[in-house]
């Protein structure tokens, strides 16, 4: 059983500490997605990275689009791996979907967890009565149907607009590449588990203490999202950054850094 979870999620542990991290990444990247942030906090902590299944070199043989038909079973993969490696109390810092996979596992688990920090994470991108999450069914069915007409021309279509930085175009086409390193079926389907869930009734059961970190210009998560998050989860904080697009720890690591630092100092 153990190295099937770790073979299975391609963990990795670095660093040295007393306290644990753990650094979850988000849709269409992997665990190298931290490596500006575990490069600063390895000295001080001990860190857990990871691919979830269907992403980096995880166990692509482990993916079955029946398993994986909801956030619940990423949930469930992470509290497998807190289990094997014994953790309790860690800190977590999950990257877009895995904000809310995070927030899953801690309903389940909260001991597993002493604080979350949620960068550009999202409850639910639909829009609704009263709700602005960004995207009309209208948006994210033409998003699929790119997807699924051309994979590969979609992905390097989409990565420069998800990381907003016009002036590094060598980051766009990082993303690019571990976006196309996802097999296209599991990437169109996992595209729709996230886009189209919404968890927005589980924020306030949520008792670990988390902080929202939001980016501006960030094509998957308005602004107004950080701030739903913030009122509706009971210790949540939200903390606008100085940085733009959904990849800021990818084009803007000090900034991230030095906010996920301070969350844990607070």
């Amino acid at each position: 059983m153990a190295t099937s979870i770790m073979q299975r999620n391609n963990v990795n542990i670095v660093g040295q500490g007393d306290r644990t991290i753990i650094f979850a990444h988000g849709f269409g990247s992997d665990q190298t997605a931290w490596r500006h942030q575990v490069a600063t906090f390895a000295s001080d902590f001990r860190i857990v990275l990871f691919d979830h299944v269907g992403a980096g070199k995880s166990d692509f043989g482990a993916y079955s689009p029946r398993r994986y038909t909801s956030l619940y079973s990423y949930a469930e993969d992470l509290l497998d791996l807190c289990a094997e490696l014994k953790l309790t109390k860690s800190i977590l810092v999950g990257h877009s979907v895995s904000g809310m996979v995070s927030l899953l596992a801690a309903l389940v688990e909260p001991d597993c967890f002493s604080q979350l920090v949620f960068l550009d994470a999202s409850p639910r991108y639909l829009n609704d009565m009263g709700y602005y999450g960004g995207f009309e069914q209208s948006d994210l069915d033409a998003l699929y149907d790119s997807m699924s007409t051309n994979y590969y021309a979609w992905a390097a279509g989409f990565a420069p607009i998800a990381m907003a930085t016009q002036d590094q175009p060598e980051l766009a086409a990082e993303f690019a590449k571990t976006l196309a390193a996802v097999r296209p079926d599991i990437a169109q389907a996992v595209s729709r588990v996230i886009f189209q869930s919404d968890h927005r009734t589980e924020l306030p059961r949520l008792t670990v203490p988390t902080v929202i970190l939001q980016a501006s210009d960030d094509i998957a998560v308005p602004t107004q999202v950080g701030q739903y998050l913030a009122d509706k989860i009971p210790k949540g904080k939200l903390v606008n950054i100085n940085a733009k697009g959904h990849l800021p720890h990818i084009s803007a690591p000090e900034v991230v850094t030095n906010a996920i630092a301070d969350s844990i100092a607070a």
